[in-house]
């Protein structure tokens, strides 16, 4: 990556084939979902009176069966192949968003919240290995645009969940359902057939991959890193207990913080940096944030949460292509054993977080999360040795 240009990556970054653009706007739309819900957590509580706990189930039941659910992800695409998986899976996202929506009950919502996560399970994972694949200006100008994918989704997930969500809970879901219904349509009329591999990929061998020091350390730290995130991303409403407008707000420029930071930055501190220097950096930068969110002020909190999504942007490149690359799998196989490790940081986080916050208030709940996150340096300095070139510093910053 270190060996490419700015200039040149630039360039390459725009001139993508049809397919790389239907997938990457189907991936926007998948990682919307993510953030949807932010707005309207507090309304969602008051339209089906649920607790915060409950209503926190609607991240760990999606990300629960997401994680879970990786370790099939590469069995069915080498038997399938990309387009097929991907097609089943924006399908399943489109049906259980549109489910979602007609819920009667919070165990309803759940539930149907699992299901989205299968399909997002099987798309996410798919859609990484597919846009690399077929990307032009190679691997790294396909991480920037999946990132890209990424934090656009994430952006625009709060401000479509504020601006539908003013009217009804219900009706983000919809939308969401429609977007994913157009993008099933994109990668069915514009991505065409892609390779299967010689040999199907067994369902362990996201596992096995695990095996390899360099991955296991990157998703280890990943865990621990994302569970700040989904701090921040599912407790922060509560903490606030803002309008849906004003909290969708809020996320926007949050996610904007993030897509920029993933996509123009970080390329720029990969040439100056070690992989491991920056993470460890961006670790403790939010830390510092997640703590001061404790002290309880909302101003301090907003700009906070806006600042970490600059944090966020360079950490996600940065975990993104370490785990793609550090351990000479097959990138679907390495993208799967990564998300089912990190992706249990949203199982966990959601639903703690409202948790300690009912028994020790919710300066408590940031400080945990903070404490978190420096055990996640603490694995990344004491593994460093197995990053390989990860950890050393580049040779055009030589």
């Amino acid at each position: 990556m270190q060996s490419e240009p700015d200039d040149e990556i630039a360039a390459s970054f725009f001139r993508q084939p049809k397919a790389v653009w239907a997938t990457a706007f189907a991936a926007m739309v998948g990682f919307m979902g993510i953030g949807l819900v932010d707005p309207i957590l507090t309304s969602i509580a008051r339209g089906l009176n649920a607790s915060h706990a409950q209503v926190s189930l609607l991240f760990t039941s999606y990300f629960a069966v997401t994680a879970v659910m990786m370790l099939i992800t590469g069995a069915v695409s080498s038997r399938f192949g990309g387009r097929a998986t991907l097609l089943i899976g924006s399908a399943l996202i489109a049906g259980f968003a549109a489910l979602s929506g007609t819920s009667e009950t919070v165990a309803e919502l759940v539930a149907f919240r699992g299901g989205w996560g299968l399909g997002n399970a099987l798309f996410v994972a798919t859609a990484l290995s597919v846009i690399v694949a077929s990307t032009r200006g190679g691997a790294m100008t396909a991480i920037l645009l999946y990132e890209a994918a990424l934090g656009l989704g994430i952006s625009v997930g709060p401000l479509l969940g504020a601006a539908l969500g003013s009217y009804s809970w219900r009706y983000p879901f919809f939308g969401t359902a429609t977007l994913m219904a157009i993008g099933f349509g994109a990668i069915a009329l514009f991505l065409g057939p892609t390779p299967k591999p010689a040999r199907p990929t067994g369902v362990m061998a996201p596992i096995r991959a695990l095996g390899h020091k360099g991955l296991s350390t990157t998703a280890i730290t990943a865990f621990f890193y994302n569970y700040g995130f989904f701090t921040v991303l599912a407790f922060v409403p509560f903490a606030l207990d803002m309008s849906p407008r004003a909290i969708g707000l809020i996320f926007f420029g949050w996610g904007l913080a993030l897509a920029f930071f993933s996509v123009v930055v970080a390329p720029r501190f990969q040439v100056r940096y070690s992989a491991n220097t920056l993470i460890t950096g961006g670790l403790l930068a939010l830390a510092a944030l997640l703590g001061s969110m404790a002290l309880g002020i909302p101003e301090l909190t907003i700009a906070a949460v806006v600042v970490s999504g600059a944090v966020m942007g360079v950490n996600n490149t940065v975990f993104t292509e370490m785990a793609m690359e550090v351990s000479g799998e097959p990138r679907a196989v390495a993208s799967a054993a990564y998300n089912f490790v990190r992706w249990f940081a949203g199982v966990i986080a959601p639903y703690s977080a409202p948790k300690i916050a009912e028994h020790f208030g919710a300066p408590a709940t940031f400080l945990v999360a903070a404490a978190m996150v420096c055990i996640g340096i603490a694995v990344m300095r004491s593994r460093s040795h197995h990053l390989g070139r990860f950890a050393a510093v580049p040779v055009a910053a030589e």
